[in-house]
């Protein structure tokens, strides 16, 4: 104001842009862009007033540096790169951290009800047995048979004429068999054979231990 100028002419000097000339003079700091700028701005308006401008650097360095550790524009977007590539990392971990936590638990109701010794079982092996199975085979001229499961008033599972060649296969470990002609049959249960009585209109309880004759 002593000197008479104005703020087009001062900006046209220092290339300084007035709203950041202002923000010079009333210690306005968070309009200019950093502190490296205000620095570099304060030491140009000084000098072109005539004044002492690292005088006024200093004075900005001992009241105001020290509360503004201000980044330039290429370190902010450095700085929010860095944060972005923290946050995705902080994502993909708890991510990895829901999977892991999944799968134990998986893996802890799958084989929690195992036996004591706590050890799942291989891959490629099962705990279950493989079914028994009768198996019906004709022979000679073949015959009819009746068969029921587990007893002579059990569920029909086969009324049928079994000839020579063909083969019939029932599943289970306790059968009630009626064969009219034993000799053309040859009957297996759980892979074993069971012998048969030659006695025509045959009746037997079959189980993989023994062969019972039902009377009558």
């Amino acid at each position: 104001m002593r000197q008479g100028l104005d703020y087009p002419e001062v900006e046209l000097a220092t290339k300084i842009r007035v709203k950041y000339i202002r923000a010079l003079e009333q210690e306005d700091f968070d309009v200019l862009p950093g502190d490296t700028y205000i620095r570099g701005f304060l030491r140009t308006y000084a000098d072109y007033l005539g004044l002492d401008g690292q005088v006024y650097v200093e004075e900005y360095a001992s009241r105001f540096a020290p509360d503004r550790r201000e980044e330039g524009p290429q370190e902010r977007i450095r700085r929010r790169r860095r944060d972005r590539g923290v946050e995705r990392r902080a994502v993909v971990l708890a991510l990895l951290g829901i999977a892991a936590l999944t799968a134990l638990v998986i893996v802890a109701w799958k084989y929690g009800g195992a036996s004591g010794s706590g050890t799942p079982p291989t891959v490629g092996q099962s705990n279950r047995k493989t079914p028994t199975a009768l198996v019906l085979r004709g022979v000679g001229t073949g015959t009819y048979v009746e068969v029921r499961r587990r007893s002579q008033s059990g569920q029909v599972l086969l009324q049928a004429t079994v000839p020579r060649g063909a083969t019939e296969q029932l599943t289970g470990s306790r059968f009630f068999l009626a064969v009219r002609h034993p000799a053309g049959l040859r009957v297996t249960l759980g892979g074993r054979a069971v012998s048969l009585p030659a006695r025509p209109n045959l009746r037997v309880v079959v189980t993989p231990s023994r062969t019972i004759r039902v009377g009558g």
